[in-house]
């Protein structure tokens, strides 16, 4: 049984698959339209969601399937009845199962089980649905990815673990941002790899420069203390930031964006700004996800 993890489960060539799939669908969506025809999806949300609730069902739908959110408190999720027990009933009336949630140790225990097909929509460990539906957004914007500079400006959180590990597969320039005290606290984690296009630094400008395009996050991921953002004042990535970077150089966000804080308002909304694209694109990547799985 095949589940969507982590982006390192994966090679570069099924990875390339899912993004020829994504495109497919959104060049064509007609062609799709039945493929999940009397399949069910259910979704299960530990954590706020707009984008990731809204693209997995709607895309869902989009190709003809049926989908269901779960309230974990509603069902008793690990509470009233074990998390595997839930799954094991869930996996006698559903197809497949998107599961966001802050424990990634869950949904990998879970997956091991093997009665039902599961997607990572979200972790406290990684974001693999988002990073692959921003290299969609790349290839779109840029070409071919190996061949463009990428800067992170912010946290080492889940987004970034999930960009990592596609930097560890197709060997794009990688410039890491970060403040010192969050940097030396997570160095080692983050050039654990030993890779040579992996760079990290504590200077904003020293990281944007020449990029083909600059990533950002919010300063503090949800459900973490607000205390660390004291570290991040001078690292916001606004329009002198931005000309440092190349010519042509996109800026992104997988969103919520806290406007005037890790983004100014004039750069999120400007012709340098694909966020939007991003997000359409996550339905996109998570439908050619859910084929991929069924």
């Amino acid at each position: 049984m095949k589940h969507f993890i982590d982006i390192a489960d994966f090679n570069s060539r099924k990875l390339n698959a899912i993004l020829k799939t994504a495109k497919q669908i959104k060049k064509i969506p007609k062609k799709f339209a039945n493929k999940c025809k009397n399949k069910t999806l259910g979704m299960i949300f530990q954590k706020e969601s707009t984008r990731t609730r809204v693209s997995f069902n709607v895309g869902f739908q989009k190709l003809g399937g049926h989908s269901i959110e779960l309230n974990p408190e509603s069902i008793g999720f690990g509470k009233r009845e074990s998390y595997q027990d839930v799954i094991r009933t869930l996996s006698q009336f559903i197809d497949i199962l998107m599961i966001r949630n802050d424990d990634h140790n869950i949904i990998r225990n879970l997956s091991s089980l093997n009665v039902l097909p599961i997607i990572n929509g979200l972790s406290n460990y990684s974001h693999p649905c988002q990073i692959l539906s921003d290299f969609l957004t790349i290839n779109e914007k840029l070409g071919n990815i190996k061949s463009q500079r990428i800067c992170w400006v912010g946290d080492y959180n889940n987004v970034l673990r999930s960009l990592i590990e596609l930097q560890c597969l197709y060997k794009f320039k990688l410039n890491v941002v970060m403040p010192k005290e969050i940097l030396n606290k997570n160095k080692s984690q983050i050039l654990k790899k030993n890779n040579t296009n992996l760079m990290v630094t504590n200077v904003i400008n020293e990281g944007v420069k020449n990029a083909d395009c600059v990533m950002t996050d919010a300063w503090v991921s949800m459900g973490e203390k607000s205390t660390k953002k004291r570290y991040f004042k001078n690292y916001q990535v606004n329009s002198d930031i931005m000309k440092n970077a190349s010519v042509h150089a996109i800026f992104m966000h997988c969103l919520p964006a806290y406007r005037n804080e890790e983004v100014s308002s004039t750069l999120l909304d400007s012709n340098k700004s694909v966020v939007w694209e991003q997000a359409q694109n996550r339905m996109f990547v998570q439908q050619a996800i859910i084929l991929d799985l069924l």
